[in-house]
């Protein structure tokens, strides 16, 4: 299906040489026509990346007219020099788009402690701001230019018909794995052409992330570049969202988010079982989420999925650890639907047939009940298999 690139948006992906292969965009340049509000939620990881410091600085704003992303390439743990190729990359990016150096934000993703090819990136810039457009392939390159270890690029766009006009989102993200609770080493970008204010763009953004990017774990390592960034430059025209068509606005954000979101936890490396993990009946969301959170990070549950075994003590002994009183006696446990425990009980199932629902299909569906609280949440994970081993133990090196 076909994914339109918003009014007033121009992209392109280009290779300039930071990855050895030719094939492979590794630069992603992207311009709002018009100055566009911007808002921006980033790791939590108090070792970050400067391209993470340089855009807390310039976000919330009403102002921003171009991202630059780089891939192969962190330029984390690389000190001042860090900061001034940042500052230096988001300044060549702006003058080739026409814009003021500060209205420019900047992303990176790769490898650690490494400075940036700033020649590669100069002439990656002006390569792109040649073939910016705003067509499919302009979009797809886009994407390409922002993976690193992906399999695939991850796109989703969403249309949404308000009282007066219709608007358009597009959502770009990268990411397979470093992939923890409060973002990991993951990028994403949504463009909208809505027009928003900087301090409701942000709330909107902020809660998003919390449903989606917030709810997914590959090996729960938090890393130094996380950014999403929301971008809306008002081509759609009308006023400033609110009301009904902010819900609605809001309502399109979160499921585009939990799209991507997803698409990052199917494209973990090595993956072969993309892991929904449902938890209900806590006293409160945020027991429910540290649940949930706990069993997709055990490399105990991790390794049964990927080896199609039904092992229900697994789960719900990593339940039990984490950190959330319950009853043990009330809880019940179902994969893929079939009941393999019930209010602290076992049942008796048909094993082979559970573990060829798990086998025979990439989506595995994990529900813990735990009570009668009202209070639920969904978390996303991926199996852990060697080929996971093998790609992150020769990822450097």
């Amino acid at each position: 299906m076909s994914i339109p690139v918003p009014k007033g948006f121009l992209l392109a992906g280009v290779h300039c040489r930071i990855k050895s292969d030719p094939r492979k965009q590794d630069l992603t340049l992207i311009m709002s026509e018009a100055p566009a509000t911007a808002a921006g939620v980033y790791t939590r990881n108090v070792v970050h990346g400067a391209p993470v410091a340089l855009d807390r600085q310039r976000t919330p704003s009403n102002r921003v007219r171009v991202v630059v992303v780089n891939s192969g390439n962190a330029n984390a743990c690389t000190g001042e020099r860090g900061m001034q190729d940042a500052r230096r990359m988001a300044a060549l990016a702006a003058a080739a788009c026409g814009a003021e150096e500060d209205q420019a934000l900047v992303m990176s993703t790769g490898v650690i402690g490494e400075c940036l090819p700033m020649d590669k990136i100069e002439q990656g810039i002006t390569a792109a701001a040649v073939k910016l457009g705003s067509n499919e392939p302009s979009l797809v390159s886009a994407a390409c230019g922002m993976m690193t270890t992906d399999t695939v690029h991850k796109l989703a766009g969403r249309t949404v018909k308000l009282a007066d006009c219709e608007i358009k989102i597009t959502g770009l993200a990268k990411g397979a794995a470093m992939i923890g609770p409060n973002m990991a080493t993951m990028l994403a970008i949504v463009l909208t052409d809505a027009p928003l204010a900087p301090p409701t763009a942000q709330t909107a953004l902020s809660e998003a992330v919390d449903e989606s990017f917030n709810c997914i774990s590959v090996e729960g390592h938090t890393s130094t570049s996380d950014t999403v960034l929301l971008l809306a430059n008002g081509a759609a025209g009308g006023e400033a969202l609110a009301d009904d068509d902010l819900t609605a606005f809001g309502g399109a954000l979160d499921g585009l988010c939990v799209e991507l979101a997803k698409t990052i936890a199917a494209d973990a490396e090595g993956a072969t079982h993309l892991i929904t993990i449902e938890v209900a009946g806590c006293a409160d969301r945020q027991s429910a989420r540290q649940i949930a959170k706990t069993v997709a990070n055990s490399v105990l549950v991790k390794t049964a999925i990927a080896g199609a075994d039904p092992n229900w003590g697994r789960i719900v002994s990593a339940a039990g650890y984490a950190g959330v009183p319950f009853d043990p006696g009330a809880v019940s446990l179902h994969v893929n639907h079939a009941p393999l425990y019930r209010h602290g009980i076992p049942v008796a199932f048909d094993a082979g047939a559970v573990s060829d629902s798990i086998r025979n299909n990439r989506d595995t569906l994990i529900r813990l009940e735990l009570g009668e609280g009202g209070a639920a949440a969904r978390f996303w994970t991926a199996d852990l298999t060697a080929e996971y081993v093998r790609l992150n133990a020769d990822y450097h090196t």
